[in-house]
């Protein structure tokens, strides 16, 4: 890769099986007395500062570490986008095929075709050419059910994982249930693959840290909890990766910084009569084929799609009006920061370090849709952090939500609609690229003399991992 300080001088070499772990929000700072697994593969391997991409959210992110190119040129512009085409909003997709580039797998494949790669739970995972993939994968039944389940490929290794370790903990995965059990789940997972399909690589996503940190924030006590949890988890699959005779890397996409400022873009734009609504049944439904602009909130970054040029400067004016805005990016703009593509919105709005967007467009809570109190990463027309708490308005939670569990098991439909409008809970975010180092994004190898000192860039991680494959 052009300008990378990573070896690729690697022809002819044999290989070392590699574990690389994506424990999701780990900063240097959050490394210490609650994490002595991560803190001894630090101190005996190396600890480096990782300087991530705008937008630093996880497909993006994700897609720079496999590729070793940014967001203008894989195309991944956040973890969702409009697809123009359809007029349609689509976040959490999952074909592999939306990514443009050479895959690591594919490079390593390329220098030995002995090579073999498994994904666990990293994004876009169906339809990669890995050999062996798992991936979240709901059951939507036609009475309106979601159950608990994951796709696999292999399809066999689903049987033999839900055999072992139970059926894939969906709602611990995300929601207001989430707890260490997912994560748990896909290292026990990553450890039979590895014991039983011996890949060269495998990629391995630990997302529980993210969790609190977003419901509480960086600096909150309450966090040691959730760091001795992972640290439990992935000091586990470190061990049994390094009982195998692997090499280890551990990293993180972003770092969380402490938020206290929702911001409401949409409401902006349509009351500056730029945003359009339709009614169904009682709420309000965001209508994109006639919004003159409208904004996809992802975290600290929004991409704000405008319909005609004539309506640039109205949107623009709306969103610089805005208390949290910091940047409001055109075309041009985007160029020097890596995200101009076509799938990016025609303006690129990022946030202040202490606020983040909402998708929120209604202006009375009493029009919000159905789905809006509901776990819904599908309907919603941008990305909701509100999704990991219960209505604090809600005095008796577990009995409001056994009544409605009760009920979905007797046959009859009803919404689980615990989930709150209130987006100042929210106390933890990501999405800029300037974190302070501090909270910022880590990388972390068992083999330091494959680390060059001083930060690695989310662009060179592709490198970076070619090189402990094949550098002795």
């Amino acid at each position: 890769m052009t300008g990378s300080r990573f070896s690729g001088s690697t022809q002819g070499r044999s290989m070392h099986p590699t574990v690389v772990i994506n424990v999701v929000g780990l900063a240097p700072a959050l490394i210490g007395r609650h994490t002595p697994h991560l803190s001894r593969l630090a101190a005996d391997g190396c600890l480096r500062p990782l300087a991530t991409v705008t937008p630093a959210v996880t497909c993006s992110v994700q897609a720079t570490f496999i590729t070793g190119l940014t967001p203008r040129e894989h195309g991944i512009v956040g973890n969702g986008w409009l697809f123009r085409d359809l007029m349609e909003v689509w976040l959490w997709r999952q074909s592999n095929r939306l990514v443009h580039g050479e895959r690591v797998w594919d490079a390593a494949k390329a220098r030995d075709s002995r090579f073999t790669s498994a994904n666990l739970f990293w994004w876009y995972a169906m339809a990669a050419s890995t050999d062996v993939s798992v991936t979240p994968r709901p059951i939507y039944k036609a009475d309106g059910r979601k159950l608990p389940d994951c796709y696999s490929d292999p399809p066999d290794l689903r049987g033999e994982l839900t055999q072992k370790l139970g059926t894939f903990p969906l709602f611990r995965f995300w929601g207001p249930a989430t707890s260490i059990e997912s994560s748990r789940w896909i290292a026990d997972a990553a450890k039979h693959v590895l014991t039983t399909r011996d890949p060269t690589l495998a990629l391995v996503y630990l997302p529980h840290l993210d969790y609190g940190l977003q419901r509480l924030g960086p600096d909150h006590p309450g966090v040691a909890k959730d760091l001795a949890e992972i640290d439990a988890v992935a000091g586990d699959l470190i061990d049994h990766a390094r009982a195998l005779g692997r090499r280890v890397i551990v990293l993180s996409e972003y770092g969380i910084v402490p938020v206290r400022r929702p911001v409401h873009i949409n409401r902006a734009l349509r009351e500056a009569g730029l945003l359009a609504v339709r009614e169904e049944d009682g709420g309000e439904i965001l209508d994109v084929p006639r919004s003159r602009a409208f904004a996809l909130a992802d975290h600290q970054c929004a991409h704000v799609y405008v319909k005609d040029d004539a309506d640039l400067a109205a949107a623009r004016a709306a969103i610089e009006r805005l208390a949290g805005v910091a940047h409001v990016l055109d075309r041009a703009a985007q160029a020097d920061w890596n995200i101009d593509h076509d799938r990016s919105g025609e303006l690129v709005v990022i946030s202040e370090p202490d606020a983040w967007f909402t998708y929120y467009y209604w202006l009375d809570d009493d029009r919000a849709p159905d789905f809006a109190r509901t776990v819904d990463i599908h309907k919603k027309p941008g990305y909701d952090p509100a999704e990991l708490f219960i209505d604090p308005a809600i005095r008796a939670p577990k009995l409001a939500i056994g009544w409605r569990l009760l009920k979905k098991a007797l046959g009859q439909r009803t919404l689980m609609d615990v989930i709150p409008l209130d987006a100042s809970l929210v106390r933890g975010s990501h999405g800029r690229a300037d974190t302070p180092e501090a909270h910022g994004p880590v990388f972390i190898s068992s083999e330091p003399h494959l680390v060059p000192d001083g930060p690695v860039r989310a662009e060179d991680v592709k490198a970076a991992i070619l090189s402990h494959l094949f550098e002795t």
